[in-house]
């Protein structure tokens, strides 16, 4: 019911796609997975109609159409839940439901708004979310906002005659177990009357939904395997082209840190909104797992050792000297980097070059009486594109083009580069594909031993287990327990399950 024909697409000096085929079939759900970088999500984009091909041919019910823009692939029924999310923070939540499609609610020039409030209601109810569909989205945490994303796609239902196809980048990369469970079973469900295209770095997941799965590397489709048939080995060989390494966390890099060397203590500190004071202390060399439930409030530690969000009470220590602001400029002055979970948004800026995001927190050492040494920088982004292994044209393209697991690696270089001694890593791997994580893994150990400390909220148990020295188990916003993680000797999940649950 729905066709790609050998689509191609080109940005300057990189070849995107190159000769991508791919169909579906009413209900059928499709695993897409490649490498960052692979085209992946160039090739959804052209599907929801937010790009267009240079060539190739895209086919509904075998009769060609074009695509101007996403407001003509949804009135053909095609919808998509973004990664990085699309909703538009200020509105409601039934305004972006509804966005583009108000007119339903209009009578004699007015919005009636409790019956756009009512519809909307109907599509919180599908995905099982109980919000005021009036709720500021801003308002949400990151898997609500997933939740009204899908909602919103869902809402095609009602305004589409024939076959749905919704496009899914990444929904679960941060969802619960229980919300991926309610995913997958309304996915499931609306197989009856809508197709999917499934794009995740979690191959079991992938395995477990798909029925085809296409893989993805270098603009190319290099097979197409029955799920049925899959392993996650084999999936993972043909996307990097290499068997991947068996210390897939490089536990036998871990060197043992400084413990006499004190580089950030938190003294009773009760992070902003939150009950319960947390005590840690980081040192040099030393990689801290900060593990927890979601809303366990792992990410407000970071923030308030940011500087984002003063704490209600307690001290925060670097190097021995109390924080007295609280402020992004004055945390980075003192040697913290920060990367955030949310990277489009707080991470990178778009539309600013490679180059321009790698130096942008160290303008100071590039600027001469007011003027800045381009050159200078220009130098030490290609030194970083080089060790990071990052795919771009040149250190002058725009950073908002990359692909994600680029742009993560790009604001690690941004920290690294400068100096800074203190890290705070908030699920630097969520949304990377394996030989990406990799990248970023070893990026942990070069820091590590090269005495830089490193506070980190993980993607997964196991990722916490395998980089980490020590991991803090947080239940309802206070330290409940501690464990050390020599190698060898490391906790099972068990272990930290019991206790943050």
């Amino acid at each position: 019911m729905f066709e790609l024909r050998n689509v191609e697409k080109r940005y300057p000096g990189v070849h995107v796609l190159k000769g991508v085929d791919l169909e579906i079939a009413p209900g059928e759900i499709i695993g897409l997975v490649g490498e960052n970088g692979a085209g992946k999500s160039t090739l959804m984009k052209i599907i929801y109609g937010a790009v267009q091909p240079d060539a190739g041919t895209v086919l509904i019910d075998g009769t060609p159409v074009h695509f101007r823009s996403p407001r003509d692939a949804m009135k053909m029924g095609i919808g998509m839940v973004y990664q990085e999310q699309s909703l538009i923070p200020n509105l409601s939540v039934m305004e972006n439901i509804f966005l583009g499609f108000e007119q339903q609610f209009v009578d004699m020039g007015v919005i009636r708004w409790k019956k756009m409030a009512r519809a909307a209601a109907v599509q919180l109810r599908k995905v099982k979310l109980d919000i005021d569909p009036a709720t500021i989205t801003s308002r949400l945490t990151f898997a609500q906002r997933q939740l009204v994303e899908l909602a919103k796609v869902l809402a095609l239902e009602e305004r589409v005659e024939g076959h749905l196809v919704i496009l899914l980048d990444e929904p679960t990369s941060v969802l619960s177990k229980d919300e991926i469970e309610l995913l997958f079973g309304l996915v499931r469900e609306l197989r009856r009357r809508a197709s999917f295209i499934f794009v995740s770095h979690r191959l079991d997941e992938i395995i477990a939904l798909s029925d085809r799965i296409y893989v993805l590397k270098d603009g190319t489709v290099v097979d197409v395997l029955a799920a049925r048939e899959a392993r996650v080995e084999t999936i993972q060989k043909k996307m990097v082209g290499r068997d991947i390494a068996l210390e897939y966390y490089r536990e036998n890099r871990q060197v043992p840190y400084d413990a006499g060397k004190v580089l950030l203590e938190l003294d009773h500190v009760v992070p902003a909104g939150r009950h319960h004071d947390v005590s840690l202390t980081l040192h040099a060399g030393e990689v801290l797992a900060l593990v927890g439930v979601e809303g366990s409030g792992r990410e407000g530690i970071l923030r308030a050792i940011f500087g984002l969000k003063k704490p209600d009470r307690g001290t925060i220590r670097i190097r021995g000297e109390a924080m007295r602001a609280f402020s992004a400029a004055h945390s980075v002055a003192r040697g913290v980097g920060y990367i955030p979970r949310e990277r489009k948004i707080e991470g990178i800026a778009g539309g600013m070059s490679v180059y321009e995001n790698m130096t942008l927190s160290q303008m100071g050492h590039y600027s001469r009486a007011g003027v800045l040494d381009i050159p200078a920088e220009r130098a030490l982004a290609r030194d970083w594109i080089g060790r990071l292994s990052i795919k771009v044209p040149s250190e002058e393209s725009d950073c908002g083009n990359l692909s994600g697991g680029n742009q993560q690696k790009v604001v690690l270089a941004k920290w690294r580069s400068g100096g800074s001694d203190i890290i705070l890593l908030d699920h630097p791997t969520r949304g990377l594909d394996i030989g990406a994580k990799e990248d970023v893994y070893d990026m942990v150990r070069d820091m590590s031993a090269d005495g830089v400390g490193v506070i980190l909220v993980a993607d997964t148990l196991e990722e916490a287990i395998g980089l980490s020295h020590t991991i803090a188990v947080i239940k309802d916003g206070e330290i409940g327990t501690w464990f050390t993680c020599q190698p060898g000797a490391k906790p099972s999940l068990y272990d930290l399950i019991h206790h943050m649950v």
